[in-house]
């Protein structure tokens, strides 16, 4: 008689109940807000990264006990106030709003000039130099938060990583790990510089548009009409995100919209 082998069934093996997900997600938050009982009332920092259909909202929040306190916000409806007017939802816009919450969060906290961050990431060899750049911040006491991707899939690529590589090239120390930035191989397990860069500047948006241009000429004049109306050809994608990071980087802080007060105030009866 044939003898099975009885294999220990695996977390693998089968789905979380949604009771179970829910109580690894109450896991997760607590050890996000949890400070160390030697660090008496510091705050616990964390990056907080949330997804709309229309736009990306970073903030960097620390736990009370009165509830939760935003330090800094940023959001991609404000990408138009540095020359962004079209694809405010994309991976090269959220890596914008990374970069804006970051250099808005050091101005306000007056560490701005003395971390500046990566300006530009062309190569590997740029990228090392950053590492080296950043571990000399952690040892001058940078501005430290934590990753809080709430209820999102943290699948390679994904548009939460790229408010994260923003953040840290707008010079705040976040622990993290290249295994999730686009361009990572799984077989390699390397990261290539070269693929990141293309999606930081929107060069998969430039493919898009090219490949759309040549066989369906049509759906691009839908698809893009936004972008025909304002001028922006394929080839001018990267030079634009280029100026929107340096118009950031001039001035990250927050502007008031301009609201026209109303012409009749409205009556309300009781």
């Amino acid at each position: 008689m044939l003898k099975l082998k009885r294999v220990r069934p695996t977390s693998r093996d089968f789905k979380l109940s949604s009771r179970e997900g829910e109580r690894a997600r109450r896991i997760i938050g607590i050890r996000l807000i949890n400070q160390d009982k030697n660090k008496y009332n510091t705050p616990k920092y964390r990056l907080v990264a949330r997804f709309t259909n229309k736009d990306i909202v970073a903030q960097i929040i620390h736990a009370s006990i009165s509830g939760d306190i935003v330090l800094a916000a940023a959001y991609s409806h404000e990408l138009p106030h540095y020359g962004l007017d079209v694809g405010l939802t994309n991976y090269a816009a959220a890596y914008c709003v990374g970069l804006l919450l970051a250099r808005r969060v050091l101005k306000q906290l007056e560490m701005d000039t003395e971390y500046e961050g990566n300006v530009e990431v062309y190569s590997m060899l740029f990228r090392q130099l950053g590492m080296t750049s950043l571990l000399n911040q952690q040892r001058a006491g940078s501005f430290r938060a934590l990753l809080d991707v709430g209820l999102v899939r943290t699948t390679t690529g994904n548009h939460v990583f790229g408010v994260l590589k923003g953040a840290l090239d707008g010079g705040v120390d976040i622990p993290h790990s290249e295994k999730r930035f686009a361009g990572f191989n799984k077989d390699s397990k390397q990261l290539d510089p070269e693929v990141h860069r293309k999606y930081t500047y929107g060069g998969h948006v430039t493919a898009y548009m090219k490949n759309l241009m040549e066989d369906e000429p049509e759906k691009y004049q839908s698809h893009f009409s936004e972008y025909i109306k304002r001028g922006i050809e394929p080839d001018s994608i990267e030079g634009m995100y280029k100026k929107v990071h340096a118009a950031i980087r001039a001035d990250p802080e927050a502007k008031k919209s301009k609201k026209e007060p109303p012409k009749e105030h409205k009556k309300c009866t009781i």
